[in-house]
């Protein structure tokens, strides 16, 4: 079990595949990129199958999350799925992706065990799409919603952020088109993860500002907190159901108490929050020959260290070196 020195328990894992991303959005990464790794520091197909099995069947791990940077330009990212979903017990399996390339992937990724997909997308205008990930990538992202949903990965979450200037008029207009679509949609407070540590919480669009513009049009009846449980996104009936819309609220609203989750980044560093400084290794420990036990017990002594909260609202607050596409979502 990962439990930490506040009662919480991680039972959810999120696993980087890659650093590397086809897009370059503003709140995540430069326009000319990073520095990714270097192939021989990401983990291996093996490498990361072995830890998603010692999380699984020794350290209680019940849902894995792929993320990435852009988890899709992961080359092995069906076998990876496939071999965890034999996993005894078998773990709740789902991906975050940017949508671009999920239209020739989704099928296959169906048929390996992947159970559902959140994908990005925070507007429906084209030409605001080209100036958020400078990329003209509009269309394929909505294919790969589409062809998420017809091959059965749902529910399909579309995940959202709202940037002053760009965007911050269409959350009414997202959440009709979900709604007309079967997405479930979630608004994500932008939060202090950019390379160019640009952010800046004065001005940021909040979860209070988006539930105010959505009331322009919609009716949003609070789902509740037992339905909630630790799940990051507070949930809203939307005209009376059954569709929902979900807030993260990271910055305003922050869950912390209720976190459930362990993450592995692509070089193989458990971080305990999001928002951490430190890391824990266990690439070395897998390349230096250590056992299945020894490994989660490094992990358990990292997890058992993890800080009450992430400290946001702290003046003192240090944002991570990594940016969002090192770390995942």
């Amino acid at each position: 079990m990962l439990i930490d020195t506040y009662g919480r328990v991680a039972t959810d894992l999120r696993v980087s595949l890659t650093d590397r991303c086809n897009l370059r959005c503003t709140y995540c990464m430069p326009e000319e990129g990073l520095q990714w790794l270097a192939k021989p520091d990401l983990l291996t197909d093996d490498e990361i199958v072995r830890l998603i099995r010692i999380a699984v069947t020794s350290l209680g791990i019940e849902e894995v999350r792929f993320t990435g940077g852009e988890p899709l330009l992961r080359p092995g990212l069906v076998g990876i799925v496939e071999r965890v979903a034999a996993l005894e017990p078998r773990p709740q399996m789902s991906l975050t992706t940017n949508g671009i390339g999920l239209r020739r992937t989704a099928p296959a990724l169906k048929e390996a065990g992947l159970d559902r997909v959140n994908v990005s997308l925070d507007t429906l205008r084209p030409e605001v799409f080209k100036a958020l990930t400078r990329r003209d990538r509009h269309r394929d992202v909505l294919d790969g919603l589409y062809a998420a949903r017809e091959a059965g990965l749902t529910p399909v979450k579309v995940n959202s952020v709202l940037m002053p200037g760009l965007n911050d008029d269409e959350a009414p207009d997202l959440l009709a088109w979900a709604v007309e679509h079967d997405y479930e949609l979630r608004f994500i407070e932008q939060m202090p993860l950019d390379a160019q540590h640009g952010w800046k919480r004065e001005g940021m669009i909040t979860a209070g500002d988006i539930l105010a513009s959505l009331r322009t049009r919609f009716e949003l009846t609070p789902e509740g907190e037992e339905k909630r449980g630790s799940a990051p996104a507070e949930r809203w009936l939307v005209d009376g159901g059954p569709h929902v819309v979900g807030v993260i609220a990271s910055v305003t609203r922050p869950f912390c108490s209720a976190c459930d989750r362990t993450r592995l980044t692509a070089d193989g560093q458990i971080r305990t929050c999001l928002f951490a400084t430190e890391e824990t290794d266990l690439r070395g420990a897998l390349r230096s020959g250590a056992d299945d036990e020894e490994i989660a017990r490094i992990w358990k002594q990292a997890m058992w260290g993890k800080k009450a909260g992430a400290g946001l609202d702290d003046p003192s607050f240090v944002q991570p070196d990594r940016p969002m596409s090192a770390i995942g979502g």
